[in-house]
Parts: C-alpha cells; sequence; structure tokens
C-alpha cells in the first residue's frame, strides 16, 4: 500500500479525502440530489467516437445535447450528466459556453461526465494517445464545472494476464491521470465497468490508489454477482459519482429492477454526499420510461 501522504499531491494534507485505500471522508452527513446521464437517451443522440458521427438510431424527436437539456429542464432534476460521446466532433469553446448558459437558465448544475478511455495497455504510443485524448476531456470538463469524470479501466488485452493488465499497466496510468486531474480540478472516478464486474477486481486498486483526485464512480446495474447490493455497499464509501440503473443483474439470473429505496439506504450508510444519475438502460422508451424511475428515485431519496 502507497503512503497516506504522497510527494505527488500537494493538496493532500487540506484535502477532505483520507486516500491510499481509505474511505471518503466528507464535512457533513449524507446528502443527495437527483440527476440523470445523456446517456439514457443513447437512441436519440448523434454520437461522436472514433473521428466520426453517427447519427441517432431512432430519428423521431432525435435530441442534441442543447435540446436534451431543455427536456431534462422540465424532469424536475438538478442536474445533467454529460456523456462524452454525444458532444459534436469539434468543441469549441463557444459550443461549451452555450452549454453551460442552457444549464445554468434552466436551474441545473452539471454533475459530471463521462469518458471511454482504456488503461490496460502498456507504455507505449497508444497510451500516449490514450492520455491525450483523457486531458482533452479534463479540459472540456474543467470549463463546464464538472467535477467527477467517470473513466474505466480497461479490459485485458488476449494474452495478457490480469497482473500485467490491472497492476502493471492500469494503476499506474490512473495515478498519471489523478496527476492530470489535479491540474484540473477534476476526479477521475473509476466506474465498476466490464472487468470490473467482478468487486474482488475493483477493491485492490483502490487500495492501491493515494490521491485525493480518485474516487468511483458507483454503477449499481454492473455488478455480476449473487448479490450486487452487497458488492454496492463495499464500494459506496469510496463514491464520487453514482450512476443508478433501473435493474440489476444477480449472477445467473435475469434483470430484475433496482430497489432503489434499498440502494439510497446504503450509500446514506456510506455517507455518500453528491448526486445520484439516473442512467437509464432497461427495455421501455425513455422518453416514458424516464420520468416514471426519475419519480421513484425523487421519492427513495426524499425518504
Amino acid at each position: 500500500m502507497s503512503q497516506p501522504f504522497s510527494r505527488r499531491s500537494l493538496f493532500t494534507a487540506a484535502s477532505s479525502l483520507t486516500i491510499a485505500g481509505q474511505p471518503i471522508k466528507r464535512a457533513s452527513a449524507s446528502r443527495m440530489r437527483l440527476s440523470i446521464a445523456a446517456y439514457s437517451f443513447r437512441d436519440y443522440l448523434p454520437t461522436s467516437r472514433n473521428g466520426k458521427v453517427t447519427p441517432p438510431k431512432n430519428k423521431e424527436r432525435a435530441l442534441d445535447l442543447l435540446s436534451w437539456i431543455d427536456w431534462c429542464a422540465k424532469q424536475d432534476v438538478d442536474a445533467v450528466e454529460l456523456t462524452s460521446y454525444f458532444f459534436p466532433l469539434e468543441v469549441t469553446d463557444e459550443y461549451l459556453m452555450e452549454l453551460k448558459r442552457r444549464c445554468h437558465v434552466n436551474g441545473l448544475d452539471i454533475s459530471g461526465g463521462a469518458i471511454a478511455n482504456k488503461f490496460t495497455i502498456p507504455a507505449g504510443p497508444l497510451l500516449d494517445e490514450q492520455f491525450q485524448y483523457v486531458e482533452k476531456w479534463m479540459k472540456i470538463y474543467a470549463k463546464l464545472g464538472a467535477c467527477p469524470i467517470r473513466f474505466f479501466a480497461g479490459v485485458p488485452e488476449k494474452g495478457t494476464s490480469d497482473e500485467q493488465a490491472i497492476h502493471k499497466n492500469a494503476i499506474p496510468a490512473l495515478r498519471k491521470a489523478c496527476d492530470m486531474a489535479a491540474r484540473h480540478g477534476v476526479f477521475v472516478a473509476l466506474e465498476n465497468h466490464d472487468y470490473l464486474s467482478r468487486v474482488e477486481r475493483i477493491l485492490p486498486i483502490i487500495e492501491a490508489m493515494d490521491s485525493p483526485w480518485f474516487g468511483i464512480n458507483v454503477d449499481t446495474g454492473n455488478f455480476d454477482s449473487e448479490d450486487p447490493y452487497r458488492d454496492i455497499e463495499k464500494i459506496a464509501p469510496y463514491a464520487v459519482n453514482v450512476q443508478l440503473k433501473a435493474e440489476v443483474r444477480p449472477a445467473g439470473k435475469n434483470r430484475v429492477p433496482t430497489d432503489y429505496a434499498r440502494v439510497v439506504g446504503i450509500l446514506r450508510k456510506a455517507g455518500y454526499r453528491g448526486y445520484v444519475a439516473l442512467e437509464y438502460e432497461a427495455a421501455e422508451d425513455p422518453y416514458t420510461a424516464a420520468p416514471k424511475h426519475l419519480a421513484a428515485l425523487r421519492k427513495a431519496l426524499n425518504s
């Protein structure tokens, strides 16, 4: 385990975080507010990835981020999560300021962002490209005032051991990303995603990190185990952002509706203060389903 006070961070001593695998310390009791992730409307938004734009799958009632923000303003949420996939290919300062203005006049905070990085690759040109991509989005979200950015660790390459991919590749890369994040005032919020959908794989990463700019993006629908709620409870003390899914997936069983009250209770017990963003991925159309799930989640948060 790294020592609690690292020379890499000038901010540690004054930080409200306890680092090196310890839960986040907060100044007051749990307090949560409601957000919604743009990814919930992925079929209605044009996608910009890998240098090309893909039109929305569903062209009826198609949106862009600005019109989606207007839709969110009518749903009585406190904030929006702006997923990087739905920004235009060329992101100008003028566009970012209009996003920021549109959110503010509608009384919405920007609760966070989300990128699709891969850190399980070794040092070299491909990893250098990943860091260029990561810093680009750190600068963008910093301008928007979005503090937590959802990060991935990545999946081990074929023929690469877990030890190499995670402990020798991903952990050093995440540490470097945290140093970059400190310069921009954003969080590296690592998600329990793909390879990290097993809690025993993400906990050693948490233990190895030693930056006050590192935390966990808790995705309630990603754990693939007999008891997803037990696993959520294990990582909740390290949360700097929460994406709440409408369903959970117990191992070997079909997806079942999420017990919102139970998840909120876990987060409250962990002392979480921050946003809970609905990231809707279930079968029903989000135009009709998202308002119902937001109402149910709002009830749980206010109980």
